[in-house]
């Protein structure tokens, strides 16, 4: 007796979907969603898939708007890892249930300052805020100590900020948890009435100083080292607040493995991936970020990571993103 159509049909798309699974070794793709930018982590995700045979299916994205994307898909998200810019986007996440327990040997390869208290997340590479400034518009001698001086009168005009950056939220909740809400309120005022310039993120902040167009500008301390690495004749220099300064914060990039994934080992496998020589150092050499795994060397020419002065009281866990949005969003910063 001949199939039925319907029968005949589905048989074909059933051999079809054996056919496909057989040409990528029979293993389903890994899905990351990525706050961190494909020029960033693309490659690394390419070698770790080069190595073990997992395909990756990356969705990149704001990190914001990742990790509310993953919280209104609940249960249902195709998403396996959450490669996020920074641990508040992971602590809002982990407070609401959608990231799974890591294993003791990833979490012990980082400081504990490094790694959510509760081993949901853990950091990957770091990042210290700077004041990124044109030293030929800027005097060394007149560089701030703390990034509270920056909301002086003789600063007005003059300091970019990227209110709606991943990392400057991070910053703004570590003010608030650090000096208090209404110290960081009175800071994010204080700079609006100043008139300092906005952007969209760090790299458009670090091209404005490097053409001259505002003399500095509150950023990540790698970003200006890549555009020197490119062009070593721009004027844009890193100054670092004093050490204990919030302005001299030090950020981690983190990664997660998502509640209820059916890709766990293979979504383990990514995050040791991130955490080994190789990935560590290739955020020392590539990208210019601080390895955060011990053992690793800094980037050529920065301190060592102990020796930044980053506040050591800084909460890991930077969950109230909400909260410092609509701080921001009242300051009249845009």
């Amino acid at each position: 007796m001949r199939p039925r159509p319907l029968i005949a049909m589905l048989l074909l798309v059933v051999a079809l979907a054996a056919l496909a699974a057989a040409g990528c070794g029979g293993r389903e793709a890994l899905t990351v969603y990525s706050g961190r930018t494909e020029n960033l982590v693309g490659p690394l995700l390419e070698r770790f898939s080069e190595e073990t045979g997992t395909p990756i299916d990356v969705r990149y994205g704001d990190t914001a708007d990742l990790a509310l994307l993953i919280a209104q898909e609940g249960g249902q998200t195709p998403a396996d890892v959450f490669f996020s810019q920074s641990p508040g986007a992971a602590a809002f996440l982990a407070a609401r249930e959608r990231l799974a327990p890591l294993d003791d040997d990833l979490l012990q390869r980082v400081a504990p300052r490094f790694r959510s208290a509760d081993g949901l997340w853990v950091g990957s590479s770091g990042r210290q805020r700077v004041l990124v400034y044109n030293r030929d518009l800027v005097e060394e001698a007149d560089l701030p100590g703390s990034v509270f001086d920056l909301t002086d009168e003789r600063f007005a005009g003059r300091v970019a900020l990227a209110p709606q950056n991943g990392s400057f939220q991070d910053f703004v909740t570590a003010m608030r948890a650090i000096h208090g809400e209404d110290r960081a309120a009175a800071w994010l005022r204080a700079m609006a009435r100043n008139g300092s310039p906005t952007y969209a993120n760090n790299n458009a902040i670090v091209e404005a100083v490097g053409r001259g167009e505002v003399p500095m500008g509150l950023v990540n301390h790698y970003y200006n080292l890549r555009f020197l690495a490119e062009d070593p004749a721009l004027p844009s220099r890193n100054h670092a607040f004093a050490p204990g300064d919030v302005g001299a914060l030090v950020i981690p990039s983190t990664i997660s493995v998502i509640e209820g994934t059916d890709r766990r080992d293979e979504a383990v496998e990514l995050v040791r991936f991130l955490l080994s020589e190789e990935a560590q150092t290739y955020f020392a050499e590539e990208t210019f970020e601080y390895p955060l795994a011990a053992g690793i060397a800094p980037p050529a020419g920065l301190e060592p990571l102990d020796s930044l002065g980053s506040p050591d009281d800084t909460p890991g866990e930077l969950a109230d993103l909400e909260g410092t949005a609509r701080l921001i969003a009242a300051s009249g910063l845009d």
